[in-house]
């Protein structure tokens, strides 16, 4: 197990946290950004394949500033995380990050 500075290791909580609300955002948001007509494509309309969309109301200015706002807070502790200096003093950098990635996950608290 590496022995990560607590500060790297918040970071790295926040940034799942962040990652799981902008995902969740995203799947609550409408599928254009701006109002658009839906359509319906079918096959016979020499589409490969079916499908179709409602009409899509766009997003509101409340809806964009949360998109814009949780999109910066990502690129800040990527940076973070990036740039932090453990990075430098670690053996093996790459198996350090992938379990900071992995850290506070089930399997990383477990043997095995």
């Amino acid at each position: 197990m590496v022995d990560f500075p607590s500060d790297l290791v918040d970071a790295q909580l926040e940034l799942h946290k962040v990652r799981a609300e902008l995902t969740a955002l995203y799947r609550s948001l409408p599928w254009s950004v701006e109002p658009l007509p839906g359509w319906t494509h079918n096959k016979e309309g020499g589409r490969y394949y079916e499908s179709q969309r409602p009409d899509s109301p766009g997003c509101t200015d409340e809806e964009r500033q949360q998109v814009s706002e949780l999109r910066a807070r990502r690129v800040d502790l990527v940076t973070h995380i990036f740039v932090h200096d453990f990075w430098a003093s670690s053996q093996d950098p790459v198996t350090a990050r992938s379990a900071l990635k992995h850290v506070g996950d089930d399997a990383s608290t477990s043997d095995g």
